[in-house]
Order: C-alpha cells, then structure tokens, then sequence
C-alpha cells in the first residue's frame, strides 16, 4: 500500500515563502499524476497545482506565478514551493499521486493516495 508523509507547513507572514514536500513510500511500480490540493475552512478542497509524469504542469490561477510544483523521480518525492504567500493561501494542503504499485506475483494495481495534510498559515 502506497503512503505518503508530508511535510513542510507552518504559520507564516504574508509575502513569505514556505517549502511542501510529499514523499511516498510502497511498492510503487509507476507514478502518474501528483498533485497538491489544499482546503480552507468552510471550504471545498481545490487544486493547486499538478505535474504529470512527463514533467507538464498545471496551476489554480490563483497561485500562477506564485507556486512553482516539481518532483523528484528517483526519490518519489513531489515538492511544492510557495512564494508571496496570501492570507488567502491559509488552509490545509493535501498531496495526491496516482500510480501503478506492485501487489506480488508479477502483479500490478492502480493506487491513488493521499497525503495526511499539512497546515499552512499566512498572517497579514
């Protein structure tokens, strides 16, 4: 089974920068998509940036230019840097990546895991 542990949130003041790392462990025979979710109080969990197994990336407008998403094959790890933070930015963030893991047996399941979540705050 795929688990992932993150890393890397805390309080902060606006226009600061914190680091997200997410790292997986497991019998993992292929990573697809990773991505970072995150969710504000009262709110619904929305993405915020996505980057494919080619290295393609995806970002909510809302952090474009701001957060910079990247991954570390070798070490299953996704990253997520985050620049001029907001006080909108305030929420928890939740690491996702989709894959193949090996289950035994020359066998092979697809898995879509999530992180535990990791609070991010940003003081104005």
């Amino acid at each position: 089974q795929v688990q992932l542990v993150e890393s890397g949130g805390g309080l902060v003041q606006a226009g600061g920068s914190l680091r997200l790392s997410c790292a997986a462990s497991g019998s993992i025979a292929r990573i697809n998509g990773m991505g970072w979710y995150r969710q504000a109080p009262g709110k619904q969990r929305e993405l915020v940036a996505a980057i494919t197994s080619g290295a393609s990336t995806n970002y909510a407008g809302s952090v474009q230019g701001r957060f910079t998403i990247s991954r570390d094959n070798a070490k299953n790890t996704v990253y997520l840097q985050m620049n001029s933070l907001k006080p909108e930015d305030t929420g928890v963030y939740y690491c996702n990546l989709r894959g193949r893991e090996t289950t035994g047996w020359g066998r092979s399941r697809e898995f879509d895991s999530w992180g535990q979540g990791t609070q991010v705050t940003v003081s104005s």
